[in-house]
């Protein structure tokens, strides 16, 4: 099941550690995100806009992490598609997956045409090291992605996640983020004190890489 970045449904979480803040994300030196990542996702890209067939495996790990791909446009950067999952999947697959239905069926945002792609930039967001936070200030801004689950007006489950990036971008502080991230996931009704108090918040971590089209150029040629 698809996540956009700023909203989702129900998702099961896998990876789920206990006191992991500073510890390295895949827990060695080594990083996991690496930009063959994004170029490969520029590739995916490039085939399914030119009806062409898939490209050919890539040489970095398959070993299965939740997962975003955020694509990105102009010099001002601006959103053009975001979705990942929150159920662990093989990074050959997944990415293969999701570079195109962030590219092509976020709902927010119509398909990316052949004439955008020379001003994309693609970023890889690979998940990790989930914790139930004790409430819903329990995690840093910069450090953690949340995702909050709470009842709608009409007393039905919801959910949403916001990537640990989107808070600092838009200059919000906790609360805000928190706010902001209920209107995504569709609560209408006033915020109050005691509404903030009644969610169930995840923290997690992100090991994020980007790519602009030029620097995919640039590898490729």
């Amino acid at each position: 099941m698809s996540s956009v970045c700023c909203g989702t449904k129900k998702q099961k979480l896998n990876n789920s550690y206990g006191n992991h803040d500073d510890r390295p994300l895949n827990g060695y030196n080594e990083s996991v995100a690496i930009p063959d990542m994004c170029y490969f996702c520029f590739d995916v890209l490039y085939s399914q806009l030119h009806s062409l067939d898939p490209p050919q495996t890539p040489n970095f790990t398959n070993e299965a992490y939740p997962l975003f791909v955020t694509w990105k446009i102009g010099k001002e950067h601006r959103l053009r598609g975001c979705i990942g999952t929150f159920n662990a999947m093989h990074l050959h697959s997944g990415l293969r997956e999701y570079a195109i239905t962030s590219a092509f069926k976020d709902s927010r945002f119509s398909p990316i045409t052949r004439e955008e792609v020379p001003r994309l930039t693609v970023s890889v967001s690979i998940l990790q090291y989930f914790e139930e936070a004790e409430h819903y200030l329990d995690w840093k801004l910069g450090k953690h992605g949340i995702r909050i689950e709470f009842l709608s007006e009409r007393g039905s489950k919801r959910t949403a996640t916001y990537l640990p990036q989107v808070a600092t971008e838009q200059g919000w502080d906790q609360i805000q983020t928190i706010d902001s991230l209920l209107r995504k996931g569709g609560y209408k009704a006033a915020i109050t004190a005691d509404m903030r108090r009644s969610i169930k918040l995840t923290r997690y971590q992100s090991e994020e890489i980007s790519a602009s089209y030029n620097d995919y150029i640039n590898q490729r040629c």
